[in-house]
């Protein structure tokens, strides 16, 4: 293992299908037309989409059980030799294979490795102990179990377990599930809040003023 190995967290947010599902924002382009503005009505429809795409069981809400199903889906991908058990190295290939699909994540990724060194210790530590039978690989039961831990944690240092904005944050009547109405009201209140000047469509300058106010929040968060 190297520092470019998933981190265990992100690897239990991406195989659980919390990820998945927590961050419904981003993805695709959705300047469908090239025009370099993001118009509420292409937000709307890449988001729309989207929430076709997590809705597994089509049923118009975003859930545990959906949850689930993304979550089984993403394991047996990754699961290469079909054993029911997540290697070290099915878990790095994994990541590789979504950073190839997002090369924006990826980098932004790749920034935070070179920013903390090489990992590969602590990974293998946390490895070890989420393989709580020892096999050499982690089952979708112990990944589920280190995702618990990892909210709880979470909550003990005043987090409330949403580490990283993944959290359902448009749940907004705290019912564990995102429906479709809850959903769109979430991302017309992202785009209101992108398009800082109101006119109607969210510049590039827009969406780096935004990201250089994450990066700051970041900052903050770290020397806290």
């Amino acid at each position: 293992m190297n520092k470019t190995f998933l981190t265990l967290s992100a690897a239990v947010l991406a195989l659980t299908g919390t990820a998945a599902i927590a961050q419904h924002r981003g993805g695709e382009n959705p300047d469908t037309d090239g025009d370099g503005r993001i118009t509420l009505a292409e937000m709307q429809a890449t988001s729309a989409q989207r929430f076709a795409r997590m809705d597994a069981n089509g049923d118009g809400v975003l859930n545990a059980n959906d949850r689930a199903a993304v979550g089984a889906e993403m394991f047996a991908q990754a699961d290469t030799d079909g054993n029911g058990e997540l290697t070290a190295a099915e878990m790095k290939a994994a990541h590789e294979a979504r950073k190839a699909n997002r090369p924006e994540r990826g980098d932004r990724a790749d920034r935070r490795g070179r920013r903390g060194g090489d990992r590969s210790a602590r990974m293998a530590e946390h490895f070890a102990k989420a393989d709580t039978d020892q096999s050499g690989g982690l089952s979708q039961a112990e990944l589920a179990a280190m995702h618990e831990a990892r909210g709880e944690r979470g909550k003990r240092g005043g987090r409330d377990g949403k580490r990283g904005g993944m959290h359902m944050s448009a749940d907004t009547n705290g019912d564990q599930a995102i429906s479709r109405a809850e959903f769109d009201a979430s991302v017309q209140a992202r785009f209101a809040k992108l398009d800082t000047n109101g006119d109607g469509a969210i510049s590039a300058e827009e969406r780096e003023a935004q990201k250089g106010e994450r990066r700051a929040k970041r900052g903050e968060r770290r020397g806290q």
